[in-house]
């Protein structure tokens, strides 16, 4: 059973970079024809699709956050990865890594199948 879990740092400072890591357990990121995708939820806010990164290396930003955004992978070792630089306190939120069948089409978690259990970022001076 393919399972996914986030980690990184719980804090950051503005201006920081954010870096998380998405390890996947139970399977391949280069099996299938996945997604592997970042969303992230801003308190009281609706969810965001950051990126994705498929099965084949492609990668995909969303509109909003790309000029910020980078996501990678390292096939020898299943995990994959995001970067946000220059955080803000409005980039404070609940970070998720995900896998999907497709790129979103109307909201973030379309097509979304399996989901890690969330971590919380908070930035704050």
């Amino acid at each position: 059973q393919v399972q996914l879990k986030e980690s990184g740092p719980g804090l950051l400072k503005p201006s920081q970079t954010l870096s998380l890591t998405c390890t996947v357990s139970g399977g391949s990121i280069t099996s299938g024809s996945w997604y592997w995708t970042w969303i992230r939820q801003p308190p009281g806010k609706r969810q965001e699709w950051m990126g994705s990164i498929a099965y084949d290396g492609s990668i995909y930003y969303g509109p909003f956050l790309k000029s910020r955004t980078s996501i990678s992978r390292d096939t020898s070792k299943n995990p994959f990865t995001l970067q946000l630089i220059s955080v803000t306190p409005e980039d404070t939120a609940e970070y998720y890594c995900c896998r999907g069948s497709h790129l979103p089409i109307q909201v973030a978690a379309d097509g979304i199948d399996l989901w890690g259990k969330g971590i919380l970022v908070t930035v704050s001076s």
